[in-house]
């Protein structure tokens, strides 16, 4: 059975949320947000990237990632999504700011999700869902590093990804009102399924002179090699046995992919065995074991190809990666105090 790379790769970066942001609006009206790393440890601890989305349930707005495009009219039913957590603003009218307090987001304790009404109590009147979920993004993430600074899918151009996050999102807010026991997770994972329709749809808007990882999912030959790479990420992969697993010449299937991923074949394998591996190594597995795993013949040879594509040994990766989540775990017993 053919690798779905796209699950793969979402596998792989441990998906982690999420947190949601309910807003009753009325004009004028502006919600600004920072950086999502310097909200990363205040709203997921432990998380190496914040992704922020946001849902015009009702009504209409404007949203931009600050210094990087113009503002986007929003209209009821689309989604608009920021994959590189640039600081944007959320707003009734083009160009407004407000002062951002990192101190008025709620804490990790907090129930979710929160509701707040805002505004100046004009007649103009939204509702905005906003949602925030955790991934990993070291050592290495093609997804993530594939996707632009503003993700914008229209309802009004008929994306589907708007009608089908619209019912995702009221089944949150039923959930979140009914106060369940498990209701938190039910969230999480709702939230993971609206980020992956979210670049479901996008991948399917690209325009075909696109270049990019996500683009080389959907070439034929690019993405036939990338599935036989996943698939057997251990393998003894070479250009030449992929060229035949894929059915056309080694220079073919090395200029193209390289023109469509960045990066030649057995690099991108490299880095996504390092991946795989920094997983492994969090879970306490053996780094003998872990080698073995993930294509290398001795354990030699995987840490020096470890520490020369992350920069730390295996065993630096681990304690580090460890301190981390100590460090959180500790936040997290005195914000419960």
């Amino acid at each position: 059975m053919k690798t779905d790379v796209l699950s793969d790769v979402l596998r792989a970066v441990r998906l982690t949320g999420a947190a949601y942001f309910d807003f009753e609006l009325s004009s004028p009206w502006v919600r600004e947000a920072p950086p999502a790393r310097e909200l990363a440890g205040l709203l997921m601890p432990g998380a190496q990237r914040v992704i922020e989305y946001h849902l015009v349930a009702r009504g209409s707005c404007w949203g931009q990632a600050i210094g990087v495009d113009e503002p986007i009219r929003l209209g009821e039913g689309d989604v608009i999504l920021f994959p590189r957590g640039d600081a944007h603003v959320i707003s009734s009218e083009p160009g407004m700011r407000e002062r951002v307090d990192i101190g008025a987001f709620p804490r990790p304790s907090t129930p979710l999700p929160v509701f707040y009404e805002v505004g100046g109590g004009g007649p103009d009147r939204a509702r905005i869902v906003c949602c925030f979920l955790g991934c990993d993004e070291r050592p290495y993430n093609p997804l993530l590093g594939a996707l632009p600074p503003v993700i914008h899918l229209s309802a009004a151009r008929g994306q589907s990804a708007a009608a089908w996050l619209g019912q995702l999102m009221s089944t949150a807010a039923i959930e979140a009102r009914s106060a369940r026991p498990g209701g938190e997770n039910v969230l999480a994972r709702l939230s993971e399924l609206m980020f992956v329709e979210t670049i479901r749809q996008y991948l399917a808007t690209l325009p075909l002179s696109e270049a990019g990882w996500l683009a080389g999912l959907r070439d034929p030959i690019v993405g036939h090699a990338l599935a036989a790479l996943h698939g057997e990420p251990a393998s003894a992969w070479t250009v030449e046995r992929l060229a035949r697993e894929v059915a056309i010449s080694r220079s073919v299937l090395a200029e193209r992919f390289t023109a469509l991923v960045g990066q030649p074949p057995m690099q991108y394998l490299a880095l996504w065995r390092m991946q795989l591996a920094s997983r492994l190594l969090v879970d306490g597995r053996p780094v003998a074991a872990i080698a073995e795993a993930v294509g290398y013949e001795s354990e030699a040879s995987f840490s020096r190809a470890f520490k020369k594509l992350v920069g730390y040994s295996p065993a630096a990766w681990r304690q580090a990666q460890r301190r981390s989540l100590t460090s959180h775990e500790h936040d997290d017993q005195r914000r419960a105090r």
